[in-house]
């Protein structure tokens, strides 16, 4: 089984940053995509970003240009740059791995990792 850890999540003013990492174990990794996806209580999880195996790309709408996702093969790792962060970013962030674009997960779940965005 894969395992999935996130990381780099924390408390930020409102305009903060934060960047995320997810590294993968057991995973062949570059043969697939990979995406971050985040959760607030009482509502399902929804898809932040994806990057494919040839740096494709896609946000959700309310991403509205802030966020940036990207991956280091070598090191079995997908990142989540964030900037300008609002008060409804706050959420826990997951990671996930699909085979290709509008497939579901295939992995369990990590633990996630806790953004909270508050002045």
């Amino acid at each position: 089984q894969v395992r999935l850890v996130e990381s780099g999540g924390g408390l930020v003013q409102p305009g903060g940053s934060l960047t995320l990492s997810c590294t993968a174990s057991g995973s062949i990794f570059s043969i697939n995509f990979w995406g971050w996806f985040r959760q607030t209580p009482g509502n399902p999880r929804e898809k932040v970003a994806v990057i494919g195996t040839r740096g494709e790309l896609e946000y959700a709408d309310f991403v509205e240009g802030r966020f940036t996702i990207s991956r280091n093969n070598a090191k079995q790792t997908v990142y989540l740059r964030m900037n300008d962060l609002k008060p409804e970013d706050t959420a826990v962030y997951y990671c996930n791995e699909m085979p290709y674009v509008g497939t579901m997960p295939i992995n369990d779940w990590g633990q996630g990792t806790q953004v909270t965005v508050s002045s």
